[in-house]
């Protein structure tokens, strides 16, 4: 018997078993992985997604004769079961590293950012703000151990940390205009998290390297899928699971379009505010659980242009004409034959914002654009479309962790997580794939609580 514990649960026990038909629904980078470790280890997966693709926010979509995802996507050095995985599926030498640049849009002023020199440069703040600012920055890059921070509240801490003068200039914004009324109730310990992962994506402390993958995310997600389809495992789009079919306190399967198909075991990927609406049968304190928990959408706007915005790859904006908290340009990491930007607008899905038309997000990034870069005109705007993900980010509130239901549900044969799970961890392929592949082996051998 050998022992293994997932953060958050309790440790489980497990033993080889026969081989298992097991359905994992949704096919995010979580569920292939899912899929492909079960497949890997001989059992028999069987992927439900609803969409007519794979990748879920990775998946990609036709741009005008370019295939790219809807929403951007990079990798660090230190996305570890990322890389593994491009070197299990014989794909680890279609990654690029790239030297990237920050920037900073303040007041009305497109300044450096992202080192110490920047950071000493920078207009529109004090000496000892900037002091204080890097000091906060260099210790959270540093720190490890993230829980001492878990029940602490963000943006206090950080106060405490950069002053107010630092606060005003370089973090209430972004706050604001990714959290609206949630941004004074977050986690310290998630914030951080964040900090550190960009802070170890530099190799000097004056350099920053970001990767991608030649052909996108989809050179990884059409890899997983091929890799499960050849280990006798299947996929299936445009399939939606109505139902996770409960008796006796056991899974016995699914409902899809109304027809029942047995499964020894089920685990779920898909975003835990689905969950209550397909697993009506969990019993009401799980329920309440899933219920309570907070999401942000995501309105994304990409644009193709035909001449570069700025040299950046990622470029923060302050600015109160603006209700965004950053610009993507992503052919500085990417190169394409077009210059390629996103430009993402996160509103909790119940704000009126939320409900407008895609024509009023696309025409604010036309105008936010020629504001950042004065010789843009309406005629290099090449294409530009929106793309809109209702629960794209979860809102994590100090201890947050302990307040999600347990992976292995009361349920025998069910297992339920989606990127809340690796909390403080952000949400990000590598990590999905970490930890969708943990989940996989949870579920495999039948791990039962000791």
């Amino acid at each position: 018997m050998k022992p293994l514990t997932i953060r958050g649960t309790a440790p489980y026990y497990w033993s080889s078993d026969m081989v298992q038909r097991i359905a994992v629904l949704g096919a995010g980078p979580m569920g292939l992985a899912v899929a492909y470790q079960l497949a890997l280890d001989g059992h028999q997966p069987v992927l439900f997604e609803a969409e007519d693709r794979i990748g879920g926010m990775t998946a990609t979509f036709d741009f005008g004769g370019l295939e790219i995802e809807r929403y951007y996507h990079f990798h660090c050095i230190s996305d570890h079961a990322f890389l593994k995985m491009l070197e299990e599926l014989g794909i680890a030498d279609r990654m690029r590293w790239v030297e990237t640049r920050m920037g900073y849009w303040f007041q009305r002023r497109l300044q450096p950012w992202g080192n110490p020199m920047a950071l000493l440069r920078f207009r529109g703040l004090g000496f000892v703000a900037k002091i204080r600012y890097g000091l906060h920055a260099f210790v959270s890059t540093k720190r490890n151990n993230w829980r001492a921070l878990d029940n602490v509240e963000a943006t206090g801490w950080i106060r405490r940390w950069v002053g107010d003068e630092a606060w005003e200039v370089l973090w209430r914004r972004l706050f604001d205009y990714k959290f609206y009324d949630y941004a004074k109730g977050l986690s310290a310990a998630w914030i951080w998290s964040r900090i550190r992962r960009i802070g170890r994506s530099r190799y000097s402390l004056f350099r920053e390297k970001l990767g991608y993958l030649e052909g996108g995310s989809s050179t990884l997600m059409q890899a997983l899928k091929t890799a499960i389809e050849v280990r006798g495992g299947e996929v299936r789009l445009k399939s939606c699971v109505e139902k996770v079919v409960i008796e006796g306190g056991r899974v016995v399967g699914v409902q899809t379009t109304g027809q029942f198909e047995p499964f020894d075991k089920v685990v779920s990927t898909i975003p835990l505010p689905y969950v209550p609406r397909i697993m009506p049968d969990l019993p009401n304190e799980v329920l309440s659980k899933f219920k309570a928990i907070k999401n942000i959408a995501v309105v994304c706007v990409i644009a193709k242009l035909k001449k570069p915005v700025t040299e950046n790859f990622w470029l923060n904006t302050n600015d109160p004409e603006m209700d965004i908290p950053g610009v993507v340009e992503y052919t500085n990491l990417r190169p394409l034959n077009q210059h390629v930007v996103y430009v993402p607008f996160y509103v909790p899905s119940e704000h009126p914002m939320f409900a407008e038309p895609d024509e009023a997000f696309l025409c604010k990034v036309r105008r936010y654009l020629k504001m950042i870069n004065s010789a843009l005109t309406d005629e290099d705007f090449i294409d530009i479309r929106a793309s809109r993900y209702r629960y794209a980010q979860p809102v994590c509130d100090p201890g947050y962790l302990d307040k999600l239901p347990p992976v292995a549900l009361p349920v025998r044969g069910l297992w339920v997580a989606d990127t809340s799970y690796y909390y403080p961890e952000d949400r990000g392929i590598s990590e999905s794939i970490g930890f969708g592949r943990e989940m996989a082996k949870m579920a495999a051998y039948g791990y039962h609580p000791t």
